[in-house]
């Protein structure tokens, strides 16, 4: 796969630094680097839009704010490229107008991963390859009352799956998924603490819930998690405010999902117990729980 890419400031690079030590510096067939100083709106965004460019499958724009986004459909026409990825963390960085802007463009596919750690298939042939390496962190863990050793089967792109890997190490078993979400802000996440009006929550924690998802995962049980009190739960009497406003499900999680009796239920595996939807359900009928809870 030809991959080329477009970066800005520190977080671009990190990315980049990160691709290229994690098996993909083959696959990179040119980068432009743009200033950080650009402004949010440009009169003349083509003027950006870099020249002599080699063919490419998949365009990757990293840290760009604002119009400069603009040039990714233009790249990728000019490249050949049939795929781009534009990774939101920042709720500020492309308003939903410029969004849809730039996914009308003819005959490139363009995903808004939110944020890049969330990133999975999505059925594009070069998407799809490249989130078979970085996006959403998949993880192998041996342990038993203590982590023993883990294994990274897929990274963030921003390099915080390995470094969270390594700190994991001797970790008790029981605290490990609260650790991992520490150790991400540690790193440090590149992601916004600004909530997100899209989603109701910030980048930072989006990132920190696909972590603790993939120690929970990799351990087989959760620790903690929404629960749904069955007595309590009346879709008749309600609109579904769980769902319609979990961080998750508005990323694209099956996080809470109906059963057949339209009762709600919710994924320990994905839930970041970030207590939204404790505040919106209209019936009291959800509260945080203390696992283990075993993963399906």
């Amino acid at each position: 796969m030809r991959l080329y890419l477009l970066i800005s400031g520190k977080y671009g690079s990190r990315v980049v630094n990160n691709l290229a030590e994690h098996g993909m510096a083959g696959d990179i067939v040119g980068m432009e680097e743009f200033p950080e100083d650009l402004p949010d709106f440009l009169e003349d965004f083509a003027s950006y839009v870099p020249q002599n460019l080699p063919p490419a499958d998949l365009i990757i724009a990293v840290g760009l704010s604002g119009d400069i986004n603009l040039v990714v459909p233009e790249v990728a026409s000019k490249t050949g490229a049939s795929s781009a990825i534009i990774p939101v963390y920042d709720p500020q960085q492309i308003p939903p107008g410029l969004q849809q802007e730039i996914q009308e463009a003819p005959q490139v596919n363009i995903v808004f991963p939110k944020p890049f750690c969330s990133l999975q298939a999505t059925g594009d042939p070069y998407i799809d390859e490249f989130a078979s390496k970085f996006g959403k962190p998949q993880l192998v863990i041996e342990a038993n009352q203590y982590i023993k050793k883990v294994k990274v089967l897929r990274g963030a792109p921003c390099g915080s799956t390995n470094y969270i890997a390594k700190g994991l190490w001797s970790t008790p078993s029981e605290e490990a998924e609260l650790v991992a979400a520490h150790k991400l802000h540690n790193y440090p996440c590149n992601a916004s603490t600004s909530t997100d009006p899209a989603v109701g929550d910030t980048s930072m924690h989006l990132a920190s819930y696909q972590i603790k998802e993939a120690v929970k995962r990799g351990l087989g049980y959760a620790i903690k998690s929404a629960v749904v009190d069955l007595e309590k739960c009346k879709p008749d009497q309600c609109q579904e405010e769980c769902i319609k406003n979990c961080p998750q499900v508005l990323i694209g999680l099956d996080t809470i999902t109906l059963r057949g009796d339209k009762k709600a239920k919710i994924d320990p595996a994905t839930c970041g117990y970030c207590e939204i939807c404790l505040k919106e359900c209209p019936l009291d009928a959800i509260e945080i729980k203390n696992g283990p809870f075993p993963l399906e």
